[in-house]
């Protein structure tokens, strides 16, 4: 199984806002995306509820992961996605381990809401964050030493969003054609 921030991102970017497409958008494909990751078994199929639940707990994620997601409605939305997810504590080695109770989808989807208390206990989850581009929030690992990093690509994103800033100041500082109100 991937590193939990890893596991998240990798989650949250099942859609992708710009191109508006999701990788999960049947239960079969949920159940596929959770196979590949080692989370359900062959055998384990999902149903429309456990996409249901997907998707609400994917998209709790994106929202407290958005910059400024400190903000208690952001953290109340995740919150509430991670409501449906029974956990007990297990302690593997002595290690205190949040496991989910259930099988098949439920469980695979149960894992990965128990990735955000393994992100937060092994200090990922600061690190953890959503491009500040709107028309982007596809969700990446900041890797800058003063976790600073506010987009997904400082190529794409963040030029664009420095060229849309740069074009408005030049309209507000661009004076009025002559005659014109």
């Amino acid at each position: 199984m991937d590193a939990p921030a890893e596991l998240l991102r990798d989650f949250v970017n099942t859609y992708d806002v710009e191109s508006d497409t999701d990788e999960l958008a049947s239960p079969a494909e949920l159940a596929l995306w959770l196979r590949e990751r080692a989370l359900i078994t062959e055998a384990d199929r999902a149903v429309d509820d456990d996409l249901a639940v997907a998707v609400g707990l994917r998209e709790g994620l994106r929202a407290a992961l958005r910059p400024g997601a400190e903000a208690a409605p952001a953290l109340a939305r995740l919150e509430s996605a991670l409501a449906a997810f029974p956990l007990r504590v297990a302690l593997p080695g002595g290690v205190p381990t949040p496991e989910p109770v259930g099988e098949g989808a439920a469980r695979g989807l149960g894992l990965v809401a128990a990735a955000v208390l393994r992100a937060h206990a092994d200090g990922s989850w600061p690190r953890l964050k959503v491009c500040a581009d709107a028309t982007c929030q596809w969700a990446f690992l900041d890797s800058s030493k003063n976790r600073s990093r506010s987009w997904c690509s400082m190529r794409v994103c963040g030029n664009r969003t420095k060229t849309r800033a740069y074009r408005a100041r030049r309209r507000q500082d661009s004076p009025s054609p002559a005659g014109s109100r």
